[in-house]
């Protein structure tokens, strides 16, 4: 049997079997795939997280309409029309109850844009407010100054927390008791209280929040970039820096700061929603903007006592409002997640 099965073999075509040629260094060498920094590494994760990238072209949408409507707007946002007060929403083509400029009046349903004596070709596409003002051109202005007052909030995160948690994480001892203790006072104050003592001394509007945000609420980035800061101190690098001469400058910009700057991108971006909810809150109460101005929480707050009546003045701020503060959150996930080489694909 066995020799039976030799003499198979042997009888096989040996032209059929050509030996593998052998690999060149070069090739032995040669990198499977492209050589990746961390950035690029974490872009090519964070664009498989779907709602991220969702979160990130929908900002974007926002961000640009805001921008391009300081130049072109659908109505004056400050303009004032007494004829035209509490229009409902009427978009032109559309005949759909609550967008076709019709409303209930005494249980009939009423053209109140007949009613108002409208010129043809003026639509208001999400109605008036009580004073007549267009609602879709208050909302571009609030939605402006709540970004602008969110990217403020961000840029005081990094020039006063980043700034304090390294110089606190760096010399320790009892100079970072001293600055740690400081920061308890701080967060031990209330944010509304801060606020009220800031319209005491400053007349309500965007500086006086903006003050009130630059007392406190960057006291989170410190804590967070002190933990990092303190982590990374007694690594090798940091240690070879130091025995090499490096002053505690060079340090933190060249070794430290960039080594946790994926931390501080995280922590930014959860800080830009808590900063839009913090300015809607304040004006809702009263205590934010002042007319004739306008942001998301003074539009809430103006369609809040109409709700009942009225309820579209207060749904649309409340929903771009929502969808703002998710994309910024579920954007902020998505970057912790990419940020994390330990993240399974």
């Amino acid at each position: 049997m066995e020799e039976k099965t030799i003499n198979q073999v042997a009888a096989i075509d040996a032209a059929k079997f050509q030996p593998l040629q052998k690999n060149t260094k070069e090739e032995r060498e040669a990198i499977a795939a492209p050589s990746l920094t961390f950035f690029q590494d974490s872009w090519r994760r964070l664009k498989k997280n779907k709602a991220a990238v969702f979160s990130i072209v929908l900002l974007l949408i926002i961000i640009a309409i805001s921008i391009i409507t300081i130049f072109v707007s659908p109505h004056d946002p400050t303009a004032q029309n007494v004829k035209f007060t509490n229009l409902p929403p009427k978009i032109p083509g559309l005949n759909l109850p609550g967008l076709n400029g019709y409303a209930m009046v005494g249980g009939e349903l009423v053209d109140k844009y007949a009613a108002a004596n409208v010129p043809e070709g003026t639509y208001y596409l999400l109605g008036t407010d009580g004073l007549g003002r267009d609602l879709l051109s208050r909302l571009f202005v609030g939605t402006r100054i709540s970004l602008l007052i969110a990217f403020i909030a961000a840029l005081l995160d990094i020039i006063f927390g980043v700034t304090y948690g390294l110089i606190s994480g760096l010399l320790g001892g009892r100079v970072d008791n001293i600055m740690q203790r400081f920061l308890e006072i701080l967060s031990g104050i209330p944010n509304l209280v801060v606020m009220i003592l800031m319209l005491v001394v400053f007349k309500p509007g965007i500086f006086s929040i903006v003050a009130a945000m630059a007392i406190t609420n960057w006291i989170p980035m410190a804590r967070i970039v002190r933990a990092q800061t303190m982590k990374l101190k007694d690594q090798e690098f940091v240690l070879a820096a130091t025995t090499l001469g490096e002053s505690r400058m060079k340090i933190a910009m060249k070794h430290i700061l960039p080594n946790i700057s994926s931390v501080i991108i995280v922590q930014m971006m959860f800080s830009i929603p808590s900063a839009i909810f913090f300015e809607a809150f304040l004006s809702f109460i009263g205590l934010g903007l002042k007319p004739p101005s306008a942001s998301l929480g003074m539009l809430l707050s103006d369609g809040y006592k109409t709700f009942l009546f009225l309820p579209y003045q207060m749904w649309v701020p409340a929903v771009t409002l929502s969808v703002i503060m998710i994309g910024f959150n579920l954007l902020a996930d998505g970057l912790r997640d990419a940020f994390d080489p330990k993240m399974k694909e």
